[in-house]
């Protein structure tokens, strides 16, 4: 079953244009995704929807983010991207009659929905500065690495 990776192609994305002074094209975020440009338009599309990132059209256009780092919370990049489903497991529902299907669907449900609302409440909490934050650690690590070798 193929997982849903927009989120973490998002937010790939939006290091990315943390980075950067001005604005990031199409064609360079697609080159950092390894993905096709029309994707990043389309993507970058619900974002700028939700006012997160912006874009300039022109030779020197592209995409840029629009909001505080901050005041980005994951939970705000999922439901920009339309809340995909979190599990990629379910319950069956071919016997609704059954009372073994309704048994374990109940407790399934109640599962998925505890377990959502528990992920939900942390993506809620986690913000685009942390992610940054933490990638400038690491960056400032890797370079003091190769320079000790």
């Amino acid at each position: 079953m193929r997982r849903d990776s927009r989120l973490s192609s998002v937010l790939h994305a939006l290091l990315h244009m943390a980075q950067q002074d001005g604005p990031i094209t199409s064609d360079t975020l697609a080159q950092c995704l390894g993905t096709n440009p029309v994707v990043v338009r389309r993507t970058m599309g619900y974002l700028r929807q939700a006012g997160i990132v912006s874009s300039d059209r022109g030779h020197s256009g592209g995409w840029r983010i629009q909001a505080d780092l901050g005041s980005i919370t994951l939970r705000q990049l999922h439901e920009a991207l339309g809340e995909s489903a979190m599990f990629a497991i379910g319950h069956r529902n071919e016997t609704p009659q059954c009372l073994v299907e309704q048994t374990v669907n109940a407790v399934l449900e109640g599962t998925f929905a505890e377990a959502e609302a528990l992920l939900l409440k942390r993506f809620s909490e986690i913000t685009l500065a942390d992610l940054a934050t933490d990638f400038a650690r690491r960056y400032a690590a890797s370079r003091r690495s190769r320079k000790s070798s």
